[in-house]
């Protein structure tokens, strides 16, 4: 097997939104639009289907349809790492085989969640999967959503064994846990949490998936990029002025002020899958202010 560690999954990558039509549909157009959008802005990474993508209410025709719809489109100007993850291994065996036949270039694999399993079953549940699909892995730790502790840095490290898991997205909320992943092996730690990328940074992760990154890419690029070249000032000042734009999208359940935002921006149609409702009114003025802050054209 070849040694999947080559791949370089460092810098800004986007957790795309899945945009959808006003009849539930998924949006082509848009996902076209917005991909010209991350590349033109210097996004590193576009990572469709994961939780900002509402894979939950995706089926797996429109999972695989829309990985190779971004593959394409992408046409080899930016990495593409489409989240696969299941809580079915042999689900999830099938997703991360189609993101290889389509062209993919890395798959982004959710910890299993409702059925939680042990250490042990996680260590296997991926194993499974390396042994399957001879693609780059990235691991996801997501606790808040998979229940549990989540991936423990011990497993991480075991994990880190197998030559084709090449990367972890840390969403634990905890820096602490980045630095016992580095202290017990050398895997590449991207942040899931946007208000944590730069201590993250700080003690070894290599940059982050984005929920931001879907309203304000040029300047997460810019914040994860300075610091990978050594300027913490600009990073700091960059980490500082996106702040309250980190908050304010999570002032409800991701993605639902990103597509609130983006919706104003004029780049989708303010559409979810249920159980997800649009942003509550109350929480509008939260969102609308922080990207005014930030300096977004806002189109209504």
């Amino acid at each position: 097997m070849e040694n999947s560690r080559n791949v370089l999954l460092e810098g800004s990558f986007v957790a795309l939104v899945t945009p959808f039509t006003s009849d539930g549909s998924i949006d082509y157009d848009r996902i076209a639009e917005l991909v010209e959008f991350h590349i033109s802005s210097g996004t590193d990474g576009i990572v469709p289907c994961g939780c900002t993508g509402e894979a939950a209410t995706l089926n797996h025709d429109e999972q695989k349809s829309i990985m190779s719809f971004v593959v394409e489109k992408a046409a080899g100007r930016v990495l593409v790492v489409p989240g696969t993850g299941s809580n079915s291994t042999r689900e999830a065996i099938s997703l991360t085989a189609h993101a290889k036949s389509a062209g993919a270039d890395a798959v982004l694999l959710i910890s299993p969640y409702y059925n939680k399993p042990t250490q042990a079953g996680l260590v296997a549940h991926y194993k499974a999967i390396a042994a399957a699909v001879d693609i780059p892995l990235m691991l996801y730790n997501v606790p808040s959503r998979t229940g549990g502790p989540g991936i423990m840095p011990e497993t991480v490290a075991e994990l880190a064994q197998v030559p084709n898991v090449v990367a972890i997205k840390e969403a634990g909320g905890s820096v602490d846990r980045v630095s016992a992943i580095r202290s017990l092996c050398d895997i590449t730690v991207l942040s899931g949490d946007d208000s944590l990328t730069i201590p993250m940074m700080a003690v070894g992760a290599r940059g982050v998936v984005s929920v931001a990154a879907n309203v304000v890419p040029a300047q997460l690029a810019q914040m994860v990029r300075a610091h990978l070249d050594g300027d913490v000032a600009l990073a700091e000042q960059r980490h500082y002025e996106l702040l309250d734009m980190f908050k304010a999208l999570f002032v409800e359940t991701n993605p639902i002020p990103a597509k609130y935002a983006l919706s104003i921006m004029g780049k989708i149609d303010n559409v979810l899958r249920l159980p997800l409702l649009p942003l509550s009114e109350n929480c509008c003025d939260t969102v609308r202010t922080a990207l005014e802050g930030c300096g977004v054209e806002l189109s209504s």
